[in-house]
C-alpha cells in the first residue's frame, strides 16, 4: 500500500510538473474545492445506492484529489502530506484511547463519550 501511494504522490507530482498537464499545473488549493465537493457527492451517492464497484472508483478519485491538495501545498512549502498523514495517525491514537491507551470502553456509545472527552483535551 506504501507503494500505491506513493505511486499517487509521483503522479500529481508529474501532472503539475513543466512537463505535465497544464490543466493541473494551473490548479491551486482554492480552486480544488469544487473537485472534492463533487467527487465526495459521487463518494455519497455510490453509498446510498450501494453500488460498491463504483464507490471503489469514486474514492480513488476523492483520494486522487487530496493528493493534488497536498501536493500543491507541498509545493508551496504550507505541509506535506506525509504531515498530514502523521497528523492524522497521531489524532486517531489520541482519540481512540480505549484502544491505543488505558481507557476502558464496551459499547459505542461509551466509545462516543469517550472520543468526546479525549477531542477536548486537544
Amino acid at each position: 500500500m506504501k507503494n500505491a501511494f506513493q505511486k499517487l504522490i509521483d503522479i500529481a507530482k508529474k501532472l503539475r510538473s513543466d512537463t505535465g498537464c497544464p490543466w493541473d499545473r494551473e490548479q491551486t488549493i482554492e480552486s480544488m474545492l469544487k473537485c472534492v465537493e463533487e467527487e465526495s457527492q459521487e463518494v455519497s451517492e455510490a453509498i446510498q445506492k450501494g453500488d460498491y464497484v463504483n464507490l471503489r472508483e469514486e474514492l480513488g478519485d476523492l483520494l486522487f484529489q487530496i493528493v493534488m491538495i497536498g501536493q500543491i501545498a507541498s509545493e508551496r512549502k504550507l505541509f506535506t502530506m506525509k504531515e498530514v498523514m502523521e497528523d492524522i495517525a497521531q489524532k486517531l491514537i489520541d482519540r481512540h484511547s480505549w484502544v491505543f491507551g488505558k481507557d476502558k470502553v464496551s459499547t459505542p456509545e461509551e466509545a462516543i463519550a469517550q472520543w468526546k472527552k479525549n477531542k477536548k483535551k486537544s
